[in-house]
């Protein structure tokens, strides 16, 4: 049985030693670019290879064109995807230590190039910390394989179509950051404030239980089809500040039993590279 979702600790631990298990480590922070490969370093789960949000999950910054993270080309994410040794029999784990919010990021990718097993480690690095279980320093390596992209384009919303569609009814825009960064207030990340003309907001954190863990799958139902109202959840478009937390509600669609929506990777830090795209600020209407 794959995996495609969540996975319990338990369950990793109990296939640490199957080959045919790749276990990605994605652990960042935005203020302290190296801290997660540090923390990698001293102490991982066994076998987990390391994957960097800038450097192996992002493709090239170009200032005035592309958000802070954008997509690296398909046939790169292939290549990297090879090089840990992940083919279409690999069952891939992925984790962080912030409830997936970096860890998504990677689960989004394999599935948008055709790959449907893969998991995030529900509770994440902390509860596998907290349940005292094995741990390993160093650099770890898997002996490559072919990864063959099988693309989903659809799953990817552009810049492009949004402005198309910006008088579109059937848009159906949601902004994951907090409530605070989409009504304009506290930005610390981006020299601009404000949200996606016509988004609502929808912050990734309403899918988390105070553990930090994911909500019950009837529980997150019941809140993204109060959220969606009519919107089919195959056409709902999600986005955050440069498109991987925008991924957690994508996630938590999934475990609710309502299928994929789709993501716009540039996200908000692409939509205000050029200064003549609108903008709006305030609650949700």
């Amino acid at each position: 049985m794959a995996f495609t979702t969540l996975i319990s600790s338990a369950e990793v631990a109990a296939h640490l030693d199957d080959p045919a298990w790749a276990i990605i480590d994605c652990r960042f922070a935005l203020t302290d670019t190296d801290k997660g490969r540090r923390d990698y370093l001293a102490g991982h789960i066994p076998g987990a290879v390391y994957a960097h949000l800038d450097e192996d999950l992002s493709g090239p910054v170009i200032p005035g064109v592309t958000g802070r993270h954008p997509l690296p080309p398909a046939e790169v994410c292939a290549a990297r995807f090879s090089a840990w040794g992940i083919d279409a029999q690999t069952q891939v784990v992925v984790y962080d230590d912030l409830s997936g919010m970096f860890a998504g990021r990677l689960w989004w990718m394999l599935r948008w190039l055709g790959h449907d097993a893969v998991a995030v480690l529900d509770g994440d690095w902390r509860l596998w910390l907290a349940e005292q279980r094995a741990i390993r320093a160093g650099v770890e390596a898997r002996p490559p394989r072919r990864f063959v992209s099988h693309p989903r384009p659809h799953l990817l919303a552009t810049v492009d179509e949004l402005l198309q569609r910006r008088a579109d009814p059937t848009l159906h825009l949601f902004d994951v950051r907090t409530a605070e960064r989409y009504r304009g207030e506290n930005e610390t990340l981006d020299p601009v404030a404000g949200h996606i003309p016509g988004a609502v907001s929808a912050p990734y954190t309403a899918n988390l239980d105070v553990d930090g863990r994911f909500l019950a799958p009837h529980v997150l139902r019941e809140h993204y089809e109060t959220l969606l109202g009519d919107a089919p959840p195959a056409e709902a478009i999600f986005y955050c500040g440069s498109g991987v937390s925008a991924v957690h509600d994508l996630l938590a669609l999934e475990v609710a039993g309502l299928g994929m929506g789709r993501l716009y990777a540039g996200s908000w830090s692409e939509w205000i590279a050029d200064p003549g795209r609108p903008i709006a600020t305030g609650p949700t209407p």
